[in-house]
């Protein structure tokens, strides 16, 4: 089975990766939708402390609508998921979901349109996940 995303650690702290990831999925083409604030929801309904986390409901509006127009269900599948949480170790994770695994519910894998617009998505966030990566490395 495949993985079920992508993982860059990045040498930035939480605020600035966060800003960092969503101007990286801009690049390819990605809005965010959503943005949820973990930590934050953990203590107001939960009374509880969290690390830094957010979870982005990142779209690529194209290939979105390619996807919905070949299946309705799968607007249970979007927004994909992009996670960016602070690393006890130091720095911060970033965490994309890999569309490929989005197909693995019900029939999906068996529409070949919604297999196309997975694989173009895949791509375009194994670019995003590759570009953070190299920043990560390059400093």
């Amino acid at each position: 089975m495949e993985n079920i995303g992508f993982e860059v650690h990045l040498e930035l702290p939480y605020e600035a990766a966060v800003e960092h990831v969503v101007t990286a999925l801009k690049t390819e083409g990605f809005g965010v939708l959503t943005r949820i604030d973990v930590r934050a929801t953990m203590k107001e309904k939960l009374g509880e402390d969290f690390r830094p986390y957010v979870i982005l409901g990142a779209c690529n509006p194209p290939l979105a609508h390619k996807a919905l127009s070949a299946e309705p269900l799968m607007g249970l599948m979007l927004p994909c998921n992009v996670t960016v949480e602070e690393d006890p170790a130091g720095g911060s994770l970033a965490r994309l979901v890999n569309p490929d695994i989005m197909l693995l519910a019900g029939s999906l894998r068996e529409n070949e349109a919604l297999r196309q617009v997975a694989q173009e998505a895949k791509v375009r966030l194994e670019r995003v996940a590759s570009a953070l990566g190299e920043e990560a490395e390059g400093g």
